[in-house]
């Protein structure tokens, strides 16, 4: 390949990763083209990109950006996913991916999250966290738990005063009715 042909390469990965700050990086196996077009529809219907890429050439294009680490200390022909709506929903959908029959070999190399290197274990790893929605869906109920014990606490005490205050006009008013002026 030349150099002209691998600097297109290398400036056009770099445009499809501009915004990304995190991905995956398998390996096919022996996946057959016909079996990888499949794959490859399948995750685009969950807006997730797939793209196989020479281990130098991706090398290239992420120098200097939080990806580089992702292909620290990796081999020979890969490819790299990126996209779903967070990089745990991406995980999940890839680990999912792995174990279905018909992708055999479909393999986790590694990945980059933050500017830090993933092993494949740790992509695994992620796979397992809550995704967005189900972390949003726990801080809300965390925090409105949080104001319903607080509204208890303030309800209960102001109960407690407001019935010692009734309880001492009523005192009064007794006291008042009872002596004779």
């Amino acid at each position: 390949m030349s150099k002209l042909v691998k600097n297109m390469l290398v400036d056009d990965l770099k445009r499809r990763l501009r915004d990304v700050n995190e991905v995956v990086v398998v390996s096919l196996g022996k996946l057959d083209g016909q079996k990888t077009s499949q794959l490859r529809q399948a995750l685009r219907k969950k807006r997730i990109h797939l793209q196989l890429v020479k281990n130098s050439l991706a090398r290239r294009a992420t120098l200097e950006t939080p990806l580089a680490p992702a292909f620290d200390r990796t081999e020979g022909m890969l490819a790299i996913a990126w996209g779903g709506e967070d990089v745990v929903d991406l995980a999940k959908e890839l680990d999912r991916v792995s174990g279905i029959a018909d992708y055999q070999g479909f393999e986790f190399r590694g990945g980059a999250l933050d500017g830090a290197r993933l092993g494949p274990a740790d992509v695994k790893s992620v796979a397992k966290w809550p995704s967005r929605t189900e972390q949003l869906s726990i801080l809300s109920g965390q925090i409105s738990s949080l104001g319903r014990t607080l509204a208890g606490q303030v309800v209960s005490a102001g109960g407690t005063l407001a019935g010692q205050v009734k309880s001492r006009i009523e005192d009064l008013e007794k006291a008042a009715g009872a002596s004779p002026e």
